[in-house]
């Protein structure tokens, strides 16, 4: 087993070597010594079957896990029916495209809590998933897994434990446990080696070892103001948090083998590599 590092979606360097489609990027990340790549479809999922199938076979030849995230307007929380239908919409049109590239996950924003109370917004949250798993399996798309993300404004749903108990309803669903803004909602939370472990103990308590093993991972450094986070920065960019050396020491020593997607501004993809050197030489 091992830990797999890719972006999510395509660096600028990319396009500035003269690269102008995804189709190319499996081999580019081959390339750099990289093994997975998250195809954005967070403004809605526009991508051809033709084009899709082309980019899975592409990923497969070059032994890229590929993934997908789903559209940022997700809210599976809308106090408005029409938009939990439109949300579990959404859903199922990314898993179809998952299923059309041989992506076997998808990334999903829980959405916004609104003026709503956060236990009532994580019940209506939890409804509107189910729904959407039933309807999956009905339409055979039952073994890709969807992945709620934490996220990282405050008055968002998807804090690390409300994310866990979203996982909770099904044993296929799998949290996109993302440092940076688990940081970011914190207000800078993630310091010492011991904030880091609590994020783990806490989600083998929740959810096993299985997927504790197994986990999905968005990190990037992330600026945050008083409602948490504001941007994404580039790893070189040290006056924002959290570091990647005391995830790596954890993952090594629990032998775990998540997937990592770096979500760099910008320079995602040379990023993901330096995640990766970082972990290989704790491995060392």
């Amino acid at each position: 087993m091992t830990v797999k590092f890719g972006p999510s979606g395509n660096s600028d360097k990319f396009y500035e070597q003269g690269y102008k489609s995804s189709l190319q990027m499996p081999k580019w990340l081959k390339d750099m010594g990289l093994d997975a790549y998250e195809y954005q479809c967070s403004k809605g999922v526009k991508i051809s079957e033709e084009t899709a199938v082309k980019l899975g076979e592409n990923a497969k030849e070059q032994g890229i896990t590929m993934s997908i995230h789903a559209p940022y307007y997700i809210n599976l929380a809308s106090v408005e029916p029409e938009k939990r239908e439109n949300s579990k919409r959404y859903i199922i049109e990314t898993m179809t495209a998952a299923r059309w590239m041989g992506a076997e996950r998808i990334v999903v924003h829980p959405g916004s809590c609104s003026k709503m109370d956060r236990k009532k917004a994580l019940v209506l949250a939890k409804e509107t998933l189910k729904t959407t798993l039933a309807q999956a399996d009905e339409m055979g798309l039952g073994d890709i897994h969807i992945c709620p993300e934490t996220l990282g404004k405050i008055n968002q749903l998807g804090t690390l434990e409300e994310i866990l108990e979203l996982c909770m309803l099904d044993e296929r669903l799998i949290p996109t446990i993302d440092f940076g803004h688990i940081h970011a909602r914190g207000l800078g939370c993630l310091i010492d080696q011991s904030d880091f472990e609590k994020i783990f103990d806490i989600m083998e308590k929740a959810l096993g070892n299985d997927r504790l093993k197994s986990f999905h991972s968005h990190f990037s450094r992330i600026e945050f103001t008083a409602g948490g986070e504001k941007k994404h920065w580039c790893f070189g960019d040290t006056q924002y948090g959290p570091e990647f050396e005391p995830i790596a020491e954890i993952l090594y020593r629990k032998n775990l083998s998540p997937t990592i997607i770096c979500e760099s501004r910008g320079t995602m993809a040379e990023d993901a590599l330096e995640l990766k050197k970082i972990y290989m030489k704790v491995g060392n």
